[in-house]
């Protein structure tokens, strides 16, 4: 007698945790869109290097991404891994990509005041004038930066795809 109440019990539980969420609204989830990488998105209030520093990718994968036409998720998944990047390399693109997506970084930084115009202004002079190879190879090689224990991030390098 005691099997059989259990396996009713456990039926009924599940059949009330499918119609709450039904009730819910389970039958019509939608997953939400990917957002344009052109239209600009609102900086949270940066406290430390580490929020500005995260931003600031953000800011920049998403002009990239928006002068490639690719969403900011393909584009970070993209650089993430050593197939994408290879097949991000060899789009002419890439550069003048790279480039205008630092500079919107720069800007976006700027507009939420986590950096004082004088060094807005100096980094994007330095933008400006990077060769577009140099822009192309530190995208492509980055992770080699976070694969040596005396590099930016150490042993993060792993992380992100690589070796």
């Amino acid at each position: 007698m005691r099997p059989r109440a259990l396996v009713v019990g456990a039926v009924a539980v599940s059949l009330a945790l499918v119609l709450s969420s039904l009730a819910l609204g389970g039958a019509s989830y939608e997953p939400k869109p990917v957002q344009d990488p052109c239209q600009p998105r609102p900086w949270r209030s940066p406290l430390g290097v580490d929020q500005i520093a995260q931003q600031l990718t953000l800011s920049a994968l998403d002009g990239a991404a928006c002068k490639l036409h690719v969403s900011r998720e393909t584009l970070a998944l993209a650089l993430g891994s050593a197939e994408g990047r290879s097949r991000f390399a060899n789009d002419p693109r890439l550069a003048e990509a790279l480039r205008a997506g630092l500079i919107r970084a720069v800007d976006d930084a700027e507009r939420a005041g986590a950096l004082p115009t004088i060094v807005a202004d100096g980094l994007r002079e330095v933008v400006r004038n990077l060769p577009a190879d140099r822009l192309v190879d530190a995208a492509i090689n980055a992770a080699s930066l976070f694969d040596q224990p005396g590099g930016v991030l150490g042993p993060l390098g792993p992380l992100l795809g690589g070796r």
